[in-house]
């Protein structure tokens, strides 16, 4: 079956910002599915717009800011 967006649900999202980039911590189900929690970064391109990037590591003051938002994804995935 290939993956269909429509059945794809965001129930919680929430993201910290800087400068140069965006983390945001999510919570999907799919087709009414397990919830699972997504991490995704997105970084500013050269006209300022933001751009899908990958993940990859993340540096201590990165998980610092976005550990209260996982705290707060998990409540969602009950």
């Amino acid at each position: 079956m290939p993956y269909d967006p429509n059945l794809d649900k965001n129930l919680f999202s929430k993201s910290w910002e800087t400068d140069l980039d965006r983390l945001t911590v999510s919570v999907y189900s799919y087709n009414n599915g397990q919830k699972k929690l997504q991490i995704s970064r997105n970084s500013r391109d050269s006209q300022g717009e933001f751009k899908f990037a990958k993940l990859g590591r993340m540096t201590k003051p990165e998980v610092e800011a976005i550990l209260p938002l996982i705290q707060e994804a998990v409540a969602h995935l009950d």
